[in-house]
């Protein structure tokens, strides 16, 4: 419902933005008395993204199936904008090794039969589970509580595939493989820049041999501030603010956008507390992993961002006025939500991410495996938009873009 600008907000409507700003001045409070003024900086920069993910419905999962089912390419364009300006912003820090004086590096992973498998299924999950690893992040913070039981599958798919991480590594595979120190600088940003203009290109032709003209945005009447502070914004501000939003990540973690690593520590911790001894497993004995495993979550980069993505998407619905949790799940999507969640888990962990970490990061880091993960991931959405109907009785095909 819209409320004119001479009527103030409900009260009712300012319960949870106030509850999300309570919630980032406590976890700032706490993470620079515990953690350092740095995490403080990622937790903001993790709400800053899910209040642009929300805000901009920037879902990844309703962009394909859209694209799938109707030839709607919107959302695919968006990303592709997005990934534009991501490497130009990344490709000359990774090819200098620092940014602001600070060393960087990519999320570059080997490119084998793991991430083919990991990331194909995780496709399938994506359309079941209603949404990729941001998306299940910012929905859940918005209020939608079926979100809820996809995150918790997500997370123990997650830490089962650690338990058999490697087995899958030990497949045949690429080593890891940057196109910027192979290729050098202006070969790897022009070919990247080419691939996406293509993409794009791709979805323009299909979009009008089907409709006969592009899809035009929809009109509102909020604008400037208002519209800024409340939504619902364009996607093009979306796909800008979530390129510059990486690159900032990028200077203060010293490494680019990750989600789903975190899921498998929580995972991980819950079993170690229980007797389970996780630290056995040869994924957690890995260097990086034995630590993050041994040290306190907040001390964790990808768990405090992760953990700002969905207060930030609370704070995004709270202003738009639409933050209404309802528990009214069916059961045929509450069993898609579980196997969703398990496929989203495990098939990020093979693949050495999920859309944000392997998809949107990697191909910014210049990574071979985020390409291949685009065409496996792909073709796993096809398959899982055809599955759907199975879950979702009457579902009509999507002809608008969701943020998830």
């Amino acid at each position: 419902m819209g409320l004119s600008a001479t009527v103030s907000p409900e009260p009712r409507r300012l319960g949870a933005p106030l509850v999300a700003l309570g919630l980032l001045i406590a976890g700032a409070w706490f993470l620079d008395v515990n953690a350092g003024f740095r995490q403080v900086l990622l937790l903001l920069l993790g709400a800053a993204l899910g209040l642009t993910l929300y805000h901009a419905a920037f879902g990844f999962t309703s962009a394909w199936r859209v694209f799938i089912n109707e030839r709607r390419g919107a959302g695919l364009r968006a990303q592709m904008v997005m990934l534009a300006l991501a490497v130009l912003l990344f490709f000359p820090a990774l090819a200098a090794g620092n940014l602001f004086g600070t060393p960087v590096t990519g999320l570059v992973a080997p490119a084998g039969v793991s991430v083919v498998f990991g990331a194909f299924i995780f496709g399938i999950g994506m359309q079941l589970g209603g949404g990729c690893a941001s998306g299940t992040l910012f929905t859940v913070g918005g209020g939608n509580a079926r979100m809820l039981v996809t995150l918790l599958f997500f997370i123990i798919g997650s830490v089962t595939a650690t338990h058999h991480a490697d087995w899958w590594f030990a497949l045949p595979s690429l080593p890891a493989t940057s196109i910027v120190q192979a290729w050098g600088l202006v070969p790897a940003l022009l070919v990247s820049l080419g691939v996406f203009g293509l993409i794009a290109w791709v979805t323009v032709h299909l979009e009008k041999r089907r409709h006969g003209r592009l899809e035009q945005p929809e009109q509102h009447d909020r604008a400037g501030l208002q519209r800024f502070v409340r939504g619902p914004w364009p996607l093009l501000w979306g796909a800008v603010a979530l390129a510059v939003l990486n690159y900032a990540t990028l200077a203060l973690a010293g490494r680019p956008w990750g989600i789903t690593s975190a899921f498998a520590l929580w995972g991980a911790k819950v079993l170690d507390s229980l007797g389970v001894q996780v630290s056995s497993w040869v994924f957690w004995q890995a260097p990086a992993n034995a630590k993050a495993l041994a040290s306190p979550v907040w001390q964790d980069v990808t768990t405090v961002m992760d953990l700002g993505i969905v207060v930030g998407a609370l704070l995004a619905a709270g202003l738009a006025g639409r933050f209404a949790p309802s528990l009214k799940i069916p059961l045929p999507s509450l069993i898609a939500a579980v196997i969703g969640g398990l496929l989203l888990g495990y098939g990020s962990r093979l693949a050495y991410g999920c859309n944000i970490g392997a998809y949107f990061s990697g191909i910014a880091s210049g990574s071979l495996h985020g390409w291949l993960w685009l065409i496996a991931a792909y073709l796993g959405n096809v398959i899982g938009v055809r599955l759907r109907p199975a879950f979702f009785a009457g579902e009509r095909r999507a002809t608008t873009l969701t943020g998830c």
